[in-house]
């Protein structure tokens, strides 16, 4: 990419977590419990849908969801525990090329962050056994704030915490809409399609070298 005359230096690196940095799939939890590809279509469609659980995201306490979600859908209720109970089986591993590209940073002392749409729980169970985000000075979490993306009030939040003028920080997100409040509450920003595509940024940017750290 080119970088204009007006380009502000980049002081710090936000990073979204999920689809950016690890993989993130329904499909991986649910395909072996229903076994038939119409009727898990229908499910991911109907019951466990990233809407409903983008209510535990922002918030939405996970024992009232899943009991109100029971009651509307009799005979799911195994299935919905399983979402409660093994939602780490969701998370198959790392984004190929994102963690190299964060310990690159870090070995270049740039100073990293994270705003990620999370449930609480969720988050402390998988934070727990991933290390990766000790390399990270702070991280904001939808489920603690009770703020999702793309609301502009999480990114005043994060500026905030993060101690870095919007204009001086370069937010990485893989969903558009993310992407257009960060721009237009004066974060930098990049759609995060693939570690390659960053890579080439990052290296645009002076923060990483073409060849490596």
């Amino acid at each position: 990419m080119s970088i204009g005359p007006d380009f502000h230096p980049v002081e710090a690196v936000v990073f979204d977590v999920g689809r950016v940095l690890v993989e993130w799939d329904m499909r991986l939890l649910f395909g072996p419990l229903i076994g038939d590809s119409e009727k898990l279509d229908w499910f991911l469609a109907n019951v466990v849908t990233e809407a409903w659980h983008f209510e535990h995201d922002a918030g939405r306490e996970l024992a009232e969801m899943i009991a109100a979600r029971k009651a509307e859908f009799p005979g799911h209720d195994a299935l919905l525990d399983a979402y409660a109970t093994r939602f780490g089986e969701t998370i198959p591993g790392n984004v190929p090329g994102s963690h190299e590209i964060v310990h690159e940073l870090a070995e270049r002392a740039v100073p990293l962050f994270a705003i990620t749409n999370f449930a609480s729980p969720f988050w402390r169970d998988y934070r727990a056994g991933e290390p990766l985000f000790d390399l990270f000075g702070d991280i904001v979490v939808s489920g603690d704030e009770k703020i999702v993306k793309p609301d502009p009030r999480i990114f005043a939040l994060a500026a905030a915490r993060f101690g870095h003028e919007p204009a001086a920080m370069l937010f990485i997100d893989d969903n558009a809409a993310n992407i257009a409040a960060a721009r237009d509450f004066g974060w930098q920003v990049h759609h995060f399609h693939d570690a390659d595509g960053l890579r080439a940024d990052l290296v645009a940017r002076g923060l990483l070298t073409s060849s490596g750290i």
